[in-house]
């Protein structure tokens, strides 16, 4: 028999920033879909899977605040490459 310890629960501000990163996370993929070359798509996608990776064990708000803010900046970019690219 193991005891399993639940994990500490979230203060009401690391939870939000937790959505923050998850949604972000989400938009990337949802971008990285649109990708037309396959290679190009599953390069991104391990890039992006293994950026959110290494960071995972961050804890300092403002460091986690910046990262959040650069990734917003690099999928809105990729987003509007891929629509003029469509255009």
């Amino acid at each position: 028999m193991s005891l399993r310890i639940p994990p500490a629960a979230l203060s009401l501000k690391q939870f939000l920033v937790r959505q923050q990163v998850l949604g972000l996370y989400r938009r990337i993929l949802r971008a990285v879909r649109h990708i037309p070359d396959p290679a190009d798509r599953s390069y991104m996608r391990d890039w992006a899977r293994g950026e959110f990776k290494r960071n995972k064990t961050a804890s300092d708000e403002i460091t986690i605040r910046m990262m959040i803010t650069q990734g917003e900046r690099q999928v809105q970019t990729m987003e509007q490459s891929l629509q003029l690219a469509k255009s």
